[in-house]
């Protein structure tokens, strides 16, 4: 039996994929949809246009990701785009809309209604129950790894053994103060693979989405690709300040740069005359807050949005634990670099679910024997909002190194739960080395 942690696109896909493979698969998710692919709004990456090419695409995500991609590793992706492709729209999906979003040197993200994720979320959790796959609505506690093995997953205490184990769980964003995405998104079972000897990477890599409205009691992503059909950011004098279009990093950083000098920033929508069919999920949300996006100019922000780090994984998605594979924002092999290139994400969760699924017919993983001294860590959250405070005051879109050395001593004191302490002092000791590298 195969358990698969996490019910977004990578971990369903590669549910599909597995089953057909006829492999037995139990997926165990608290709510099924409740994940951040399944609120993805604007699309997947697909170099599949007229004149668009898959080395072009190669390109653009190794100029976005700052020169730290692993250049085999986004050949390896991106050539399988067809594939993605013909999965999707073999179960029945159908794209409307084809955009362009920062970072991207053609339109190339295709788009369904602007809830992409939504649509194929729903669909793959149709076809899971069409083929019979046990979708258990329980909360993994933690993964039984014991001497560099895995031999199950931890579940109301109790071990559930499985032959192999794929951590499909997403990443950490919502470490931070403000994030985009779904609350439980705090990188538990990262933080326990690590305890229990994985390798992570790339953990100080956090991307900061530019255009978020902050709500009542919600943040509300406003899509990149908006911006590809003609929405502007200006400042208070309704001056435009950044490329609209650059990658992300870029545009955020300007935008939080005037915003800690004490400037407004708005996002103009104005000019889109077909919104509410475009992204029907942004209008309707803007409207619900009291903003009417065709009248009024829309406060924004940078928020936490994705996490480029996690487990460190070869091509083919193993881990350094045998019989742990990851996939999706819990895995780390290095296609985005330092910076992920808009709506490549949807494209890594559909390629990694696949290819994971091969991989694991290739190993044929068997389960040993029983754990002697198997180890479960639980702790509090108590301290969580302030450990959102730390890392969105200090181990933000601007960085010092002074700011991170004191953030490290802060979180060092906190009493939180151990899984999320270590992979914090991780985030923020990546992040210190990350900087005397640069100064080097």
């Amino acid at each position: 039996m195969i358990a698969i942690i996490g019910s977004g696109i990578a971990g369903l896909t590669a549910a599909i994929s597995l089953i057909k493979r006829g492999f037995d698969v139990v997926v165990y998710t608290p709510d099924v949809f409740k994940s951040n692919s399944y609120l993805a709004q604007a699309g997947i990456a697909l170099p599949l246009t007229n004149g668009d090419s898959p080395l072009n695409h190669v390109l653009d995500t190794l100029k976005s990701g700052k020169g730290l991609s692993n250049i085999e590793t986004v050949w390896n992706v991106i050539s399988k785009a067809t594939e993605a492709y013909d999965f999707l729209t073999s179960l029945g999906l159908e794209f409307d809309y084809i955009s362009k979003e920062g970072g991207h040197s053609t339109a190339r993200v295709f788009s369904i209604r602007g809830e992409t994720g939504k649509w194929i979320t729903t669909r793959l959790i149709e076809v899971c129950k069409e083929y019979g796959i046990d979708i258990i609505n329980k909360s993994v506690e933690g993964l039984a790894i014991e001497g560099r093995e895995c031999y199950g997953v931890i579940v109301n205490g109790e071990l559930i053994r499985s032959d192999a184990v794929v951590l499909a769980s997403g990443g950490y964003s919502a470490l931070y103060k403000y994030f985009s995405g779904v609350d439980s998104a705090i990188g538990v079972l990262i933080g326990d693979a690590i305890i229990k000897g994985a390798i992570a990477s790339s953990l100080e890599f956090i991307q900061f989405h530019p255009t978020a409205f902050i709500g009542k009691n919600r943040v509300i992503l406003i899509s990149e690709s908006l911006r590809g059909f003609g929405a502007k950011i200006i400042d208070s004098n309704g001056k435009r300040f950044v490329n609209e279009l650059a990658t992300r990093d870029i545009v955020s950083r300007e935008i939080f740069r005037r915003i800690i000098s004490g400037e407004r920033v708005f996002l103009d929508l104005r000019g889109i005359n077909n919104l509410e069919e475009i992204s029907p999920f942004v209008y309707n949300s803007l409207v619900e807050e009291g903003i009417d996006p065709k009248e009024d100019l829309v406060p924004i922000m940078p928020v936490a949005h994705y996490t480029i780090g996690g487990l460190f994984t070869d091509l083919y998605y193993r881990t350094t634990i045998r019989r742990l594979y990851a996939i999706g924002e819990s895995a780390e092999n290095g296609f985005h670099g330092a910076n992920r290139l808009a709506s490549n994400s949807l494209l890594e969760c559909v390629v990694s679910g696949i290819e994971v699924a091969r991989t694991i017919a290739r190993d044929q993983p068997k389960s040993p024997g029983s754990p002697v001294n198997l180890k479960v860590f639980e702790g509090s959250l108590d301290s969580i909002e302030d450990l959102r405070e730390i890392l969105w005051n200090s181990v933000g879109i601007i960085r010092e190194e002074r700011d991170l050395k004191e953030a490290l001593k802060k979180v060092e004191m906190l009493e939180i739960d151990p899984r999320i302490k270590i992979l914090v002092i991780g985030i923020i000791k990546s992040a210190i080395l990350r900087l005397s590298l640069i100064h080097i």
